[in-house]
């Protein structure tokens, strides 16, 4: 019996990848972003072990609200590609009911080794999309924004265009950090190379999970950070508009 480290369950999620989604966050995560609003899903080695067939039997009630809106998994987190076995079991379980499957992932813990290869390739055979977060283009500012360079996450977002896995790419707009002209249109350059990619979504950033991070006796160093304003998420949109088609960046309301 496979299980993996579960956070929570979100069972009618409806901004996770298309229509209606039954949303699985894991726990564990090797980036430590400064405006992360499910800190408490960063802990590895911890969360509830929840077996596959559990989250199953779960889905299977949701079943008809998720198939008739279009819609179906997505594994979230923290870092889903810690627990690729897991995954893939997950995955295989709703490939034999007919149900959608998508990764949200920052693609922070790719590393070019033949055992994270040969563990995505079967992964890779039962996912229909990737919700890819691509949080800055300027590897200096990622570093300070996430801990880590963003080189590999980089070569993963090639990785899954080779492999011709659908994509939408997310970018957490952060007024100040992640705004600047120069990285929007790099960003968009970037984007422009991979021929996967069906969606682009900037995301504003927001202070909804600052809460969290003073129950846990967190620092949060961007509590003077205002979310961005309508006008400039339209900047963000048209900045990457200059290199991406108009029709994959998504616009928000």
């Amino acid at each position: 019996m496979v299980s993996g480290n579960v956070h929570s369950i979100e069972s009618f999620g409806t901004v996770d990848g298309p229509g209606i989604r039954f949303v699985v966050f894991v726990q564990g995560c090797l980036l430590r972003c400064k405006y992360c609003h499910n800190v408490d899903t960063r802990e590895i080695g911890t969360g509830k072990p929840v077996a596959v067939e559990d989250i199953m039997k779960e889905l299977k009630d949701y079943l008809p609200f998720i198939q008739s809106s279009g819609g179906g998994i997505t594994v979230s987190g923290g870092e889903p590609l810690l627990q690729m076995p897991f995954l893939t079991e997950l995955f295989k379980a709703c490939k034999k009911i007919g149900v959608h499957t998508a990764i949200d992932t920052s693609g922070g813990c790719y590393v070019d080794a033949d055992f994270f290869h040969k563990a995505f390739d079967e992964l890779a055979k039962y996912t229909d999309l990737v919700l890819l977060d691509l949080k800055e283009i300027n590897n200096d500012k990622h570093r300070w924004l996430t801990g880590l360079p963003n080189t590999n996450i980089l070569a993963f977002a090639r990785l899954l265009a080779k492999k011709k896995i659908p994509v939408w790419i997310r970018h957490v707009l952060v007024p100040g950090i992640t705004d600047s002209e120069d990285d929007l249109v790099k960003l968009g350059e970037f984007i422009s190379t991979l021929d996967n990619v069906q969606r682009v979504e900037i995301l504003p950033y927001h202070k909804m999970g600052i809460y969290k991070w003073e129950a846990l006796g967190l620092n949060y160093e961007l509590k003077r950070v205002e979310p961005p304003s309508q006008e400039e998420i339209l900047r963000a949109c048209n900045l990457l508009k200059k290199n991406v088609d108009h029709s994959l960046v998504a616009v928000p309301e």
